[in-house]
């Protein structure tokens, strides 16, 4: 079965389909373009490369990309630069997760597929509960108003716990909620909790990029981890923060 990737020229999307890349999956990409990618992924053979611009596929060229997929990794994110920040498309990653599931929707496939997105720990899981205090509150509401990447993440995640519960039988879903993300060489040690031990605001925590990468990547091949967390929203630290 294959895995497709989408931000996969992103600091961890990149990251996950090299994990992936080693573990023998065989993976597809959609890239605006294949110049981002290292010579030595473009060379394996496991991959399967389309170099265009995701929102403006058509229905049926993403039904082709999804078509045959067990799972789909959204590593999707603004560019930290003004125009990536406050210019279009604001709900990159919303309109792209959407037009991804609705595709899938139309899929033959016999079991539901994986659908992993790349979230952010700042937001709040409010259907599982998750309580912060008034000034995170105050704090997230003004990013949510000032910032568009952060409530086009948060419109995302909700719109796979809206349209994909246990009703659903096409899509499971996992949304990941890295805290700071930090570059590190390696995987190490990091452990995962189903809601946020630790203020993303006032208290942050660190999540390595690679770390990020390789829980996704078990999410995908580990059907024990799968199941775990399926449905939810985890969060991920480093160890030792």
């Amino acid at each position: 079965m294959t895995t497709l990737v989408v931000g996969a020229t992103g600091a961890t999307g990149r990251l996950l389909v090299k994990q992936l890349l080693a573990q023998g999956e065989k993976v597809k990409i959609i890239v605006r373009s294949v110049d981002d990618l290292s010579d030595l992924i473009k060379k394996n053979d496991q991959l399967i490369m389309t170099e265009a611009s995701l929102l403006e596929m058509t229905d049926a060229e993403l039904f082709e990309q999804v078509q045959g997929c067990r799972a789909v990794a959204s590593c999707l994110g603004h560019n930290l630069t003004f125009k990536g920040m406050f210019g279009q498309p604001r709900r990159l990653v919303t309109d792209a997760v959407q037009r991804l599931c609705c595709a899938i929707e139309k899929t033959t496939a016999e079991v539901p597929v994986k659908f992993i997105l790349m979230n952010t720990t700042g937001n709040q899981n409010t259907l599982a509960g998750e309580k912060v205090s008034s000034a995170q509150s105050i704090v997230v509401g003004l990013i949510r108003h000032l910032l568009p990447p952060h409530a086009d993440n948060e419109t995302a995640a909700a719109y796979l716990q809206s349209s994909f519960g246990t009703h659903q039988k096409r899509i499971e879903w996992v949304a990941v909620r890295p805290d700071s993300l930090i570059n590190e060489e390696s995987v190490t040690d990091y452990d995962v909790y189903a809601s946020p031990i630790r203020s993303a605001i006032f208290d942050a925590g660190k999540t390595s990029r690679i770390n990020v990468a390789h829980f996704i990547s078990q999410l995908i091949i580990n059907d024990n981890t799968w199941e775990k967390w399926k449905r939810q929203m985890p969060v991920i630290y480093n160890a030792a923060c």
